[in-house]
């Protein structure tokens, strides 16, 4: 019974406000959103063997995506702002919905630059529903599970993980080798994800008070005082998220390239790995994570991940075959709790600032446009495993903010 309880805490106010179908509901989302991210890292292969193009060339295909994210962030969070958080849903389905649908025409037009127009158009669909769901997560129940709260949350985001690569190597390599269709996850997802867009325009989802001060500190645990860069939390966590995305895609996006030069397996073969081995850790990490944090403080957990995946950069770097690879799907489980962890340690305690901060934060994700163009850069013009020196440099950044980060309040 006692377990039961603790369950009905997560998403419950002590006033006894119950927000578990919210919950369930905005939670579907970080699927959608984890599944178009990992395609992309299946993308990235395909596209430097259909259209012959680089890897610091293809690596464009993250950067466009985040991209959309840097533009994208603060008008989303204004949407959201003026018209609350299902209109920011509803904006970020729709876009995301039409960009899978481009391409449709984009696989007869087989135009590399098409291909990243319509990736931008998902970017930007995406950064809504991230400025919409993440911080809207925090806020269902008491501040003090909130960390836990978005972990469980974003383990359904690592679900998405593990089927982008694997929808990704199926349709897109053959087993002889040939390149396949591109259009046709796509188009699968855009239709699920307009489905999905009628289905919450039916529906009404409570907003939590973030438009009244005094509510406000009491969800996000702690006060408003003074600018939003006062917060250290905030300022700090704010580089850290940049770098993580920036260490988790570039890690993704050549996890197949190295693979396939270390392991001497296929692309296929490499992106099965990637979906059952290296995103299976991943989700299971973050519904472990979830559950840790009942015991240990999230930035102490934090600590000890960023610790690990510094070690699993520096075996990478220096090591070879299949403890390379081991070390690779270490890194996933130490990743899994990274983003979820660090996005909600910065807005705490940002009380009335919570929704610009949030929109900061998905802005920060621009960091996964920089990381995989810089890795491309190093792979082209030294090696492959030389360019996880860009995500080590990360992970230590990440390290120390965990450990510099101010104990919770009693």
């Amino acid at each position: 019974m006692k377990q039961s309880n603790e369950k009905v805490k997560l998403v419950q106010t002590r006033d006894g406000k119950n927000f578990l179908l919210p919950f369930i509901l905005i939670t579907s989302l970080f699927f959608l959103w984890g599944f178009a991210h990992s395609i992309l890292d299946v993308l990235n292969k395909h596209f430097q063997d259909a259209l012959g193009i680089t890897r610091t060339r293809s690596a464009l295909i993250q950067a466009v995506v985040y991209g959309g994210y840097f533009l994208m962030a603060l008008p989303a969070g204004n949407i959201i702002r003026r018209y609350g958080y299902r209109a920011g849903v509803l904006t970020g389905l729709l876009l995301y919905g039409i960009g899978a649908l481009l391409f449709i025409p984009g696989e007869r037009i087989m135009s590399f630059e098409f291909f990243l127009f319509s990736l931008f158009i998902i970017g930007c669909g995406l950064t809504c529903l991230e400025t919409a769901a993440n911080p809207y997560v925090t806020v269902l129940g008491e501040p003090e599970s909130a960390e836990r709260r978005i972990n469980l949350a974003q383990s359904f985001n690592g679900l998405g993980w593990i089927c982008g690569p694997l929808a990704g190597g199926l349709f897109l390599f053959s087993e002889n080798g040939e390149s396949g269709s591109i259009s046709t996850p796509y188009a699968i997802i855009g239709v699920i994800v307009l489905l999905v867009a009628l289905f919450f325009s039916r529906i009404r989802l409570p907003e939590i008070g973030m438009n009244q001060p005094a509510e406000t500190e009491v969800q996000t645990g702690g006060e408003a005082a003074g600018s939003l860069w006062s917060h250290r939390n905030f300022t700090w966590g704010l580089v850290a998220l940049f770098l993580y995305v920036a260490a988790q895609t570039g890690i993704n996006s050549f996890f197949i390239n190295y693979v396939t030069e270390h392991a001497g397996i296929t692309a296929r073969e490499a992106s099965l790995w990637l979906s059952f081995g290296g995103m299976s850790m991943f989700m299971a990490g973050r519904m472990g994570g979830s559950w840790i944090m009942r015991f240990i403080r999230a930035e102490r957990l934090l600590v000890f991940c960023g610790a690990g995946a510094t070690v699993t950069m520096i075996l990478i770097l220096f090591g070879s075959g299949m403890s390379a690879i081991g070390a690779f799907f270490f890194c996933f489980l130490c990743e899994s709790i990274m983003f979820p962890t660090i996005f909600a340690l910065a807005i705490r305690g940002t009380g009335t600032h919570t929704k610009r901060a949030s929109s900061f934060l998905i802005m920060s994700i621009v960091g996964g446009a920089v990381a995989p163009l810089a890795m491309g850069y190093i792979a082209d013009h030294a090696s492959m495993a030389l360019g996880f020196v860009v995500p080590l440099g990360c992970f230590l950044y990440i390290t120390l903010y965990a450990v510099t980060y101010p104990r919770k309040k009693q």
